[in-house]
């Protein structure tokens, strides 16, 4: 009798043991998946906000200036192509960020553009709506560059965590997956030639 006691407490124990393993290392499996599904959510709500500008930017300059006209048709479709790339939060694969990352970067080229072509312009450099909108826009950029880095900072924890022993083995069985990163753009790593 006493020995079966015995027994049955050295099971609830190991029992014990083994349920706060599982319990404790899913748990920070969803609460690191849920800190990175939240920093995705600030990239795109940074991103959303750059694209609400597009079309006051593009009425502005186009009400202010005889424009080029391919300019501006560029800013419109590179918007309207990068509104289509859409990642759901649980599917944060490298390729699917690489897609997003390349639809946003078309649209910032396409928008660096505007603003460069825009310096012909001197209307435009006194009309305090373009100024306003500018400023906006060149803030938003920074905010998306803050959120990127969170993310992938985010991601970066998440990735390490499920990485590790004992997570590694849990994180396939509870169906966690590594997360991509944003990734610096093509060319980034070289300084631009200036010529005056």
């Amino acid at each position: 009798m006493k020995r079966s006691v015995v027994i049955i407490g050295i099971l609830l124990v190991v029992a014990f043991i083994i349920y706060r393993l599982f319990a404790g290392t899913y748990n920070s499996m969803v609460t690191a998946d849920e800190n990175v599904k939240g920093k995705w959510a600030q990239v795109e709500n940074q991103y959303q906000q750059r694209m609400d500008l597009i079309p006051n930017l593009v009425n502005t300059v186009k009400g202010a200036a005889e424009f080029e006209k391919g300019t501006l048709t560029a800013v419109v479709e590179a918007r309207a192509s990068a509104t289509q790339v859409k990642v759901d939060p649980d599917k944060l694969t490298p390729e699917n960020i690489q897609k997003f990352q390349e639809a946003q970067g078309q649209l910032s080229t396409a928008l660096g553009r505007l603003l460069m072509v825009t310096e012909n312009y001197p209307v435009l450099k006194a009309n305090q709506n373009f100024l306003e909108l500018q400023a906006t826009l060149e803030g938003t950029e920074r905010r998306i560059a803050v959120a990127r880095k969170d993310f992938n900072e985010a991601a970066q924890q998440f990735n390490t965590y499920i990485r590790k022993f004992p997570q590694t083995l849990l994180a396939g069985m509870f169906g966690f997956s590594s997360k991509g990163y944003f990734q610096s753009d093509k060319g980034a790593n070289k300084a631009p030639e200036v010529k005056f």
